[in-house]
């Protein structure tokens, strides 16, 4: 079994110490993935900023996706089981992660929460945590993606 509010912790650790959204929330299940914190940090680094700085799929989105697909996915191209279950899953958690914040845009995510929009990372400082919404982001996926892989794993 999975510790939800482990998983939760480490993500907010991770984000706050300025990883971006994407790999603060992958990280965190580095040990599920049996791979070492730095391969996942390095695997999902340019998914943060809803892609690259792009602002479209919220990196925390993208993450979970990753993790789940790493853990669940399928090789086989001709798995169409595999691939509908997968999916399944992916659409499970981010219908859980639209019905609480609205999108799933990190754009409008971050609009909404009156952030100026720019597509170059930013330096992280007191004045950049007190103004994002994103941990809050993070700490929802490493959630939701743990019930996931809880209820998954039996």
């Amino acid at each position: 079994m999975i510790d939800r509010e482990e998983k939760i912790c480490r993500a907010r650790e991770l984000f706050l110490s300025g990883y971006n959204c994407a790999q603060s929330v992958a990280a965190a299940f580095a040990p599920e993935m049996g791979l070492t914190q730095e391969k996942v940090l390095r695997l999902i680094s340019g998914f943060g900023g809803g892609l690259g700085g792009l602002r479209v799929t919220c990196g925390t989105v993208s993450a979970m996706c990753m993790v789940m697909s790493w853990l669940h996915g399928y090789d086989e191209a001709d798995d169409f089981d595999g691939k509908k279950h997968l999916y399944a899953t992916e659409q499970r958690m981010a219908a859980r992660f639209t019905d609480r914040y609205g999108t799933l845009c990190c754009r409008d995510l971050l609009t909404a929460a009156g952030v100026e929009i720019k597509n170059t990372p930013s330096p992280r400082t007191p004045e950049y945590y007190r103004k994002r919404p994103c941990a809050r982001y993070v700490e929802a996926c490493a959630g939701i993606l743990a019930d996931e892989l809880n209820e998954l794993n039996g």
